[in-house]
């Protein structure tokens, strides 16, 4: 197996990485190996799936659209 040597890792970092080793019964190199493994498995959205899906649940809300000057005065009031 290869090996890696990470420089210059921020404190805060390493202690969240140390605690979250030690709440799931791992080393700190075991989870390690899995935050990079779920960074590099981590797959990209299709933009058309996902706008496919976002049409079909505003459907099933059956929400009113918002006009263009709606959500302006939404954006102005701070709620967006």
């Amino acid at each position: 197996m290869a090996n890696i040597t990470v420089k210059n890792i921020p404190n805060d970092l390493y202690e969240r990485l140390k605690d979250v080793a030690a709440n799931n019964h791992r080393s700190l190199n075991n989870e390690i190996i899995v935050c990079i493994e779920k960074a590099v498995k981590s797959r990209r959205l299709d933009k058309e799936q996902s706008l496919d899906r976002i049409r079909k649940l505003r459907k099933l809300a059956k929400l009113p659209r918002l006009s263009e000057e709606q959500l302006r005065q939404i954006r102005d009031e701070g709620r967006l």
